[in-house]
């Protein structure tokens, strides 16, 4: 299933804000990290409906995926 647009779009931006908050990092810096992301790929293509899982959770698959990227 795909979604809405503007509606992914409304679940980007909520989704790299509490990755911010969780990173303690910018806002600008969360959406170019979740723009360059696996996460973000999968939720764009409609994978596993990814864009069905909440905001929350989302925004932890990030998290994880940046720490592993990084060794963090």
């Amino acid at each position: 299933m795909i979604a809405d647009r503007k509606i992914l779009q409304m679940k980007y931006a909520r989704i790299v804000e509490i990755f911010a908050k969780r990173m303690h990092i910018s806002n600008d810096k969360a959406l170019e990290i979740f723009y360059d992301s696996d996460t973000y790929t999968l939720i764009s293509e409609g994978v596993s409906d990814m864009h069905c899982r909440s905001d929350e959770y989302l925004a932890e698959e990030l998290e994880l995926e940046y720490k592993n990227k990084h060794d963090l």
